[in-house]
């Protein structure tokens, strides 16, 4: 998998750009602040519909504007996909696939997929557990676009779960009953469909855990205790491992755990009890990788998770698109040689740096130097 066009018209700082690009790697460099993440960025969002940099849209529509366009030509194999979407802050974007609507945006998810490296990846290991329980949704849609529709429906329950626990507990605080007849029934959906995303992030794990082992040794130089276990809000069945033939008794287990938790949610008004408030722990020599690991041990654990992925994926016979965003600044020359050595065999490798010096000699290829929201070949 590979792109060979990118378009965009007011996305971030670029009013309109045409990029015509190719297998193997191309390196783009210039000063911070110039654009250049702005372009993997705008890679990425066509792959999971979302931002590494930003939680909204907003941001991503150049000031002035009332929308952005990003295009992206994806060649796979002997097949070819132009896909268009059309970012509208404050409503619901659209999307085009060979220049026809699609119904839905989210349709267009697995058409292009990406494996992103960046310097944020070092909140993974050191930062809180939502970027952790990020990274595996992002890697369950990626390996299975259907999954986009399991977070949505999850996520939507878990907001209006809480909200009638809120509205509840704040009518008992004053005086009142709150009305809970409902409860039962949320409770029903919140287990169901957590599940579902349960089940599917246990049997993720569990497809990680060597490839990430391994990874980490090949990044280190050396091999290490390295861990990564799946820390559920609910009292676990013994032996799960996930997997769709897991789903019921883990239905079971998150009902017990509702029914046990619901005097405590009504007073806090909030769900306390789903895959939203699960962790996945990552440990060295048996000790948290948070808190215990090095600067280096933390960065080559990120880079791991990251490796492990681009593996997995590629196992999936899903070769992904591989954005390395300046991330070889972070690293010292050992690990920047390491993973330049596993990244270059990959069908597409684009690389983002200040320095062109900063990058490799091994990932030589196309290069590209960004000045002022414009690009220009430097060969």
């Amino acid at each position: 998998m590979h792109l060979t066009h990118l378009s965009l018209v007011d996305f971030r700082s670029y009013p309109a750009l045409d990029l015509t690009l190719s297998p193997g790697t191309t390196t783009f460099v210039g000063s911070n602040g110039q654009g250049k993440t702005n372009l993997l960025e705008a890679i990425g969002y066509v792959a999971t519909l979302a931002s590494h940099r930003v939680a909204g849209d907003a941001p991503l529509v150049r000031d002035g504007a009332d929308r952005a366009i990003v295009r992206t030509r994806i060649v796979r194999g002997d097949r070819a996909a132009l896909v268009e979407l059309e970012i509208v802050p404050g409503r619901a974007n659209r999307a085009r696939l060979n220049r026809a609507p699609v119904t839905r945006t989210r349709d267009v998810l697995g058409l292009l997929c990406t494996v992103l490296f960046a310097p944020e990846d070092l909140a993974l290991v050191k930062g809180d557990p939502a970027g952790r329980r990020q990274f595996l949704d992002g890697l369950l849609v990626a390996r299975a676009p259907r999954m986009a529709a399991v977070l949505a429906d999850y996520e939507r329950v878990v907001r209006q779960r809480s909200t009638l626990l809120r509205t509840a507990g704040a009518a008992r605080r004053s005086g009142g009953r709150g009305d809970l007849r409902t409860l039962d029934v949320w409770d029903g959906y919140l287990a169901t469909h957590g599940a579902e995303l349960l089940a599917a992030r246990l049997a993720l794990v569990e497809a990680l855990r060597p490839a990430v082992v391994e990874a980490y040794a090949a990044v280190a130089g050396a091999a290490a205790e390295v861990a990564i276990d799946y820390r559920a809000s609910v009292p676990l069945p013994e032996g799960s491992v996930g997997g769709t033939g897991e789903r019921e008794r883990l239905v079971e287990a998150m009902h017990a755990a509702l029914a046990d938790a619901r005097a405590r949610e009504i007073e806090r008004g909030m769900t306390l009890v789903g895959p939203h408030r699960d962790d996945l722990q990552l440990s060295i020599a048996g000790r948290p990788a948070r808190g215990y690991a090095s600067h280096g041990e933390s960065w080559s654990f990120a880079l791991a998770l990251r490796l492990a992925s681009f593996e997995l994926l590629r196992a999936d016979d899903r070769e992904p698109v591989l954005l390395l965003d300046d991330v070889f600044a972070e690293l010292d020359s050992r690990r920047r040689a390491r993973l330049a050595e596993l990244v270059a065999p990959a069908e597409q490798v684009l690389v983002t740096a200040a320095v062109g010096g900063d990058v490799p000699a091994e990932l030589a290829g196309r290069r590209y130097l960004v000045a002022d929201a414009e690009v220009h070949d430097a060969d």
